[in-house]
């Protein structure tokens, strides 16, 4: 006989809400990035198992249950670096505060970014070609890239010409690595971003365009590089590089955004 109503206690709402809160942290974390397709790709196989199984298809479900068996140890080797920026994130003693567990977990506030100014940007960027001065600009989009802030000078300034020009000077102490701008505001300076891995990757281009192909096959950002040999300027996104942009092209392109 079965009961007429599911009983549903307090504990039970809490529970649901933890793995929900749970649940939104790790896609927020693959969001934007080239992991979100692989973990898609699990959520699907899991599913067809599910239907398998239901089925009574005993040996393709015999063989699905074996990849779901060793799941948890291909998911942590899968996104090892999206599980460290995860417990990073929980590490971080702000991250328990009010306003940061609402926004983290409760998720009662909404998202209030702020439209990019890109005019600065393409002036420091005309004037830093001339002078043939490198430049890594990041700018973020929908990924988190707080885990890259972390990894420089955290200034949160806002976005002028001479500022910009000022970091990237070649004796300044803030040159070194990538700036990361959010909400229309420079969040981090001398930041360390990942290298891309492509091994057909041109090798009459540096250190820089490595980074920020690397960046963009991590995230859903756009980086703005400036060549310190020819002073040429180059946009990256999705990992593809587009070269040798007048500041006229790169100003339409971040239009495009």
């Amino acid at each position: 006989m079965f009961p007429l109503f599911i009983i549903f206690h307090f504990i039970d709402a809490i529970d649901i809400l933890l793995v929900a809160a749970l649940l939104y942290e790790l896609y927020s974390l693959v969001k934007g990035t080239t992991a979100i397709n692989i973990f898609i790709g699990m959520i699907s196989l899991y599913v067809i198992w599910l239907i398998v199984k239901a089925l009574n298809m005993t040996l393709l479900s015999s063989i699905l249950g074996g990849f779901i068996n060793v799941g948890i140890i291909a998911i942590i080797i899968v996104f090892q670096q999206e599980f460290r920026r995860f417990l990073l994130l929980i590490g971080k003693t702000e991250f328990f505060n009010r306003r940061n567990f609402t926004k983290n977990f409760l998720m009662l506030q909404m998202s209030d970014k702020k439209q990019l100014d890109i005019n600065p940007l393409i002036k420091a960027c005309r004037n830093m070609s001339e002078k043939k001065t490198g430049a890594l600009i990041v700018l973020a989009n929908d990924s988190d890239l707080s885990f890259y802030s972390q990894t420089g000078d955290i200034i949160d300034s806002n976005i002028t010409e001479s500022i910009l020009e000022s970091i990237f000077f070649k004796n300044s102490p803030l040159h070194d690595g990538a700036i990361i701008i959010e909400d229309n505001k420079i969040q981090a300076v001398r930041c360390v971003l990942p290298s891309t891995e492509k091994t057909d990757f041109p090798t009459n281009l540096g250190m820089r365009h490595r980074a920020a192909v690397g960046i963009t096959e991590k995230s859903d950002a756009f980086v703005i590089v400036v060549s310190e040999q020819t002073g040429s300027i180059s946009l990256a996104h999705h990992g593809e590089l587009q070269y040798d942009l007048t500041p006229e092209k790169l100003a339409n392109l971040l239009q495009e955004k």
